[in-house]
């Protein structure tokens, strides 16, 4: 009789991390990276002041677009409301 070893339940679940599930953890990560490279690049260039709220806002705002993007789904699908009619030819008709 061959061995039984437990299984984990748990491995088709997305990854989470602070709230943010499966891709939408690698684009919160990239708004953070942005948002310091474009801050850092207008400190040094133009001004502090600039470069803080530069990186501030980019931070920020990515964070949030990600979080409502992440709402529509973790698959985000087309979602059409009409009614589609196909003829013989194969072509799709909405009403």
């Amino acid at each position: 009789m061959p061995p039984k070893f437990a299984v984990y339940k748990g491995l088709q679940k997305p990854l989470i991390f602070k709230g943010f599930k499966g891709k939408f953890i690698y684009w919160g990560i990239g708004f953070l990276l942005a948002g310091l490279v474009l801050g850092a690049l207008t400190m040094s260039l133009i001004n502090m002041w600039l470069g803080a709220m530069v990186l501030i806002g980019c931070i920020v705002g990515g964070l949030v677009f990600t979080a409502t993007r992440q709402k529509k789904g973790l698959h985000l699908k087309t979602r059409s409301s009409g009614t589609f009619i196909l003829n013989h030819y194969g072509r799709k008709k909405i009403i």
